[in-house]
This record gives C-alpha cells, sequence and structure tokens, in this order.
C-alpha cells in the first residue's frame, strides 16, 4: 500500500485482539476469513476514526474484502465521523462471502452486515433464519460481469455451457447468475461456476479462456475496463429486479439493540447524503483517502466513475426520496421473481423480512 501522507490516525480492519479472543463465534469466523486487506495506522478499533470517548463499540460484517468503493457508505461513515456523532465505535469486519456474514451474524458475533436481497430472501424463505432486512442500500445493481470481448457475453444466451467466476459458492453472485438465467427461460445449471478473486488480477482468467466472466464490483470492473482493451461490462441488472443491497440484523438485535442499530443506520444515512450533496466528489475522496488507500479509491477518474455510478444505485434515480427506506412493492416483486427461478417457497408474506421502523424519520 502506498503511503499517504499526512492522515489522521485511524484503525486496523481486523478487531482488536481483546475482543477478538473473548468471541470464539466471531473468533472462528475471523479465522475463516482469512487476513485482513485493507489496513491503516491507529488505535485499537477496528476500521475505525479514533472513537470519541463513550461510544459503544459495534460490529458491521462485511461480505466484502474492505479495499472497495463498493463500502464507500460503510468507509465514510467511519473516516468521516458519522457513527461517531451518532455515538458509534463501529468495526468493520470482512468475511468470506454473503453466506459466512449471514452466518457470522447469527452466530451473535456481529451487529449488522449488508447482503443482497437474493441471499437474505432464500435463507429466510427456506430455512426461517430469525433475520429481518433494516434498510435497503441500493435500489439497483451495482455488480457487473467482466468479459472478453474476443469470447463476448453480450446476453445471457451467452453464458449457456460456460464457467463464470464468482467470489463465493452460494453467495449473491452465485446466485445473480442463475437469476439472469432462469428470467430469461435458460438453464441456470447450463453456466457452471468456479470460485475466484474480486481483484482486476482475475482478469487473466478470462483471457486465458479458463473462465468465460466474473462478477465484481462497480470499481474493479471500472479499472479493469480502464487497463485492458479487450476488456468489457454486462450488467445484470437489465435482467435481475432483485439485485439490491440491504442491512441485515437478526430479530433478536432488533428487539434488544435497536438504539445502536438506529445510530448505524442514521450514520449511513449521513454518509449517503454527504456523497449524493458533493457533486464534484472531492470532498468525500478527501475524506476518504485521509484515512485509506486501495487502488480503485487512489485513482480519481475510477474512483468518481464509480461512485457516480453507486451514487445513482443507491437513490434509484430519486434522490429527493428518503435514502435506506424499502419500498413494499419493489420488495414482493424481487420475491416473486426468487419465487418464479424456485429458490424460494410461494405463498409467504416478504414483508415479514422487512422493518423500516429504524429509520430516521
Amino acid at each position: 500500500m502506498r503511503p499517504i501522507t499526512p492522515r489522521p490516525p485511524v484503525a486496523t480492519p481486523s478487531l482488536d485482539r481483546r475482543s477478538f479472543l473473548r468471541r470464539s463465534a466471531f473468533a472462528l469466523a475471523a479465522a475463516a476469513a482469512g487476513p485482513t486487506l485493507l489496513s491503516a495506522c491507529g488505535t485499537d478499533s477496528a476500521a475505525g476514526s479514533g472513537s470519541a470517548s463513550g461510544s459503544r463499540g459495534v460490529t458491521f460484517l462485511s461480505y466484502l474484502p474492505l479495499e472497495t468503493l463498493s463500502l464507500a457508505p460503510e468507509l465514510l461513515a467511519v473516516a468521516g465521523g458519522h457513527f461517531t456523532k451518532h455515538g458509534l465505535d463501529v468495526k468493520l469486519q470482512p468475511v468470506k462471502g454473503s453466506p459466512q456474514a449471514m452466518q457470522t451474524l447469527l452466530a451473535g458475533a456481529g451487529l449488522v452486515t449488508r447482503v443482497g436481497q437474493i441471499d437474505l430472501v432464500t435463507a429466510v424463505g427456506k430455512t426461517n433464519q430469525p433475520m429481518v432486512n433494516v434498510g435497503s442500500l441500493t435500489r439497483a445493481s451495482t455488480v457487473r460481469i467482466l468479459y472478453s470481448k474476443k469470447n463476448p457475453l453480450n446476453r445471457p444466451e451467452d453464458f449457456t455451457g460456460k464457467t463464470m467466476g464468482v467470489p463465493s459458492e452460494g453467495g449473491t453472485s452465485d446466485k445473480l447468475v442463475s437469476l439472469v438465467m432462469s428470467n430469461s427461460g435458460l438453464d441456470a445449471a447450463s453456466v457452471k461456476r468456479q470460485v475466484v478473486g474480486l481483484t482486476p488480477g482475475t482478469f487473466n482468467l478470462v483471457q486465458q479462456g479458463r473462465i468465460a466472466g466474473y462478477v465484481v464490483s462497480l470499481d474493479t470492473a471500472n479499472i479493469v475496463v480502464s487497463q485492458n482493451s479487450d476488456a468489457a461490462v454486462f450488467d445484470p441488472g437489465e435482467y435481475v429486479n432483485a439485485d439490491t443491497q440491504v442491512y441485515v440484523s437478526t430479530k433478536e438485535n432488533v428487539r434488544t439493540q435497536a438504539a445502536d442499530l438506529k445510530a448505524f443506520l442514521a450514520g449511513i444515512n449521513d454518509a449517503v447524503a454527504a456523497m449524493v450533496a458533493d457533486e464534484s466528489l472531492d470532498e468525500t475522496l478527501k475524506v476518504l483517502r485521509g484515512a485509506y488507500s486501495f487502488a480503485t479509491l487512489d485513482d480519481d477518474e475510477i474512483a468518481k466513475a464509480s461512485l457516480r455510478q453507486s451514487r445513482d444505485a443507491w437513490t434509484g434515480g430519486k434522490p429527493a426520496d428518503p435514502f435506506l427506506v424499502t419500498g413494499e412493492k419493489a420488495w414482493s416483486t424481487g420475491y416473486e421473481e426468487l419465487v418464479k427461478a424456485g429458490m424460494v417457497s410461494s405463498g409467504l408474506d416478504p414483508r415479514v423480512w422487512l422493518d423500516n421502523s429504524l429509520l430516521s424519520a
């Protein structure tokens, strides 16, 4: 990681040792997650901003590695002091994929995570896991599928018989590929899956013909396209409605830690509002770079393009509407899509998996 000068004290994004050892469930999850990929200097709270004395410590479980602008709301809420303003010292803890994020949440090792509607609905709809959507960050897809122009993936039919790279087995990206196929009347099983890294370097596997494409974040897609003349992008959001990102907690946390969840969501709301208001994104990048450094953040063109695309997804084209509120109609539409794809049973009421009450009025 290249040095940045000067930057205020911030903490490493791995758990402090005392908290790590105190909770065996978290120890197991963190060990499975492997080494943390984003590091910074400073105090002993994870990916923290140096919280004010008396702030309540909570953990956000990220299914993504922290070196991505897909986590811009969480990163800015830490670096910009938005969580601190609401009395929280938030640790950002990466785990490997959305299935593990939900398992770790259920084990009691975190307050909240962010996963796809696809993951939450299939989990609670199939096994009645006690989890609930407490706020929707995106109202459109924020992932892309990278492929080579030499072997194009212009439409779902082009996926048939190919191998697609996904970051985890059974996670959002894996299910998303299935939805792209099933929504187009195609056999999802005709697409093989291979677990690969989310990094720009994985595009080499595409160029070598070992995989046809792979699912990545917006900023990774942007940097790969900027560096490879043969790279192109497929937008799964053109075929899938359920690919939204939602904040998820357990019903127990909603009952016993409502104040912490409200504060967390208020911090996210403030961070999103700051980025939407910052038309040039210059101030946003200044604050983020004061705490973090990674490839897509450090490149002005890539960072701004990625944040603008994310901003469109956060607002759904309606920046005047309240952030994070989940519309019941859109939520039910996503559920029906998953029913049609055979991923969840029909006849259920998706509204019981939704709770907007923790959002500020």
